[in-house]
């Protein structure tokens, strides 16, 4: 199963990049006097403290997709984001090095595992270590049935990184089940159908928006990163990378009510009337 990137996803990924040193820059509570010197200096303090600033994370795991210069300045000078890990919606975890492994970004991606990433199966399907990705099969029976963030197949991490990882695309293809169960067909008049503004509330970002876009049902929150649908029939669909989730359309009357399921009941949202 191959997952399909709407242009304006990727684009709106590279506007969450942030000015290095400008939009996740701590708090500081000045005045701090040490007891060994009595001298006083400014200690960076924020809430989340001490874990790492939530904007800046997520700015480390967006670059890692498509900017090897702006993944150097921040790892530069916070080395532990070579690790950094995000949440995209619904548990859809990805690393640095995951973002980078399933882009076919070699040099974003052999940087971050010189600067202490974890090496993974995904990770070494991109690079076209067949023996690595031959060893983990051996081991673990089915691990090339596991998807990767987003929902993207261990088969299309191999086709990421082009030649060089030739041998594992072979490989991967003998086993014959590293691609995924692809989605039930949607006809365009029902994609058509279910599109529109949702909401769930009276704020502003408690809207959600289905849209189109490559024939394709995308979802997004106000103010978040789209999720791609996959159908699995008769209007229920999962968002990518959450497989245990269920969006489920169904006709009220004159509207449309939307019920997200993760997995009780979590929201439910009508689809607002077209002026």
């Amino acid at each position: 199963m191959s997952i399909v990137y709407p242009r304006r996803n990727i684009l709106k990924l590279a506007s969450l990049a942030l000015p290095l040193g400008s939009g996740w820059r701590e708090s500081t509570v000045s005045g701090f006097e040490t007891p060994v010197t009595g001298r006083t200096f400014e200690a960076p303090v924020n809430d989340s403290f001490p874990t790492q600033t939530p904007e800046l994370v997520r700015e480390m795991v967006t670059v890692s997709h498509f900017d090897l210069n702006r993944v150097k300045e921040l790892v530069e000078a916070r080395p532990s984001l070579a690790r950094a890990a995000w949440d995209w919606g619904f548990g859809d975890w990805e690393t640095a090095l995951g973002a980078a492994s399933h882009m076919g970004n070699r040099g974003i991606a052999e940087y971050l595992i010189q600067k202490g990433a974890r090496p993974s199966l995904f990770s070494a399907t991109m690079l076209g270590q067949v023996d690595v990705v031959k060893a983990f099969v051996a081991a673990q029976p089915g691990v090339q049935r596991i998807e990767g963030p987003h929902g993207i197949s261990l088969l299309s991490h191999a086709k990421a990184g082009g030649e060089a990882s030739r041998s594992v695309l072979e490989f991967l293809n003998a086993l014959g089940d590293a691609d995924g169960d692809p989605p039930v067909p949607l006809a365009d008049s029902d994609a058509n159908t279910l599109k529109g503004i949702y909401t769930f509330g009276v704020a502003v970002n408690q809207q959600i928006e289905v849209s189109v876009e490559h024939g394709k049902l995308t979802w997004a929150r106000r103010g978040t990163m789209g999720r791609q649908l996959f159908h699995l029939g008769e209007r229920v669909f999962y968002p990518g990378g959450a497989h245990a989730v269920r969006i489920e359309f169904k006709e009220d009357g004159p509207t449309t009510v939307m019920t997200v399921k993760d997995p009780g009941v979590v929201l439910v949202a009508q689809r607002v009337k077209e002026k």
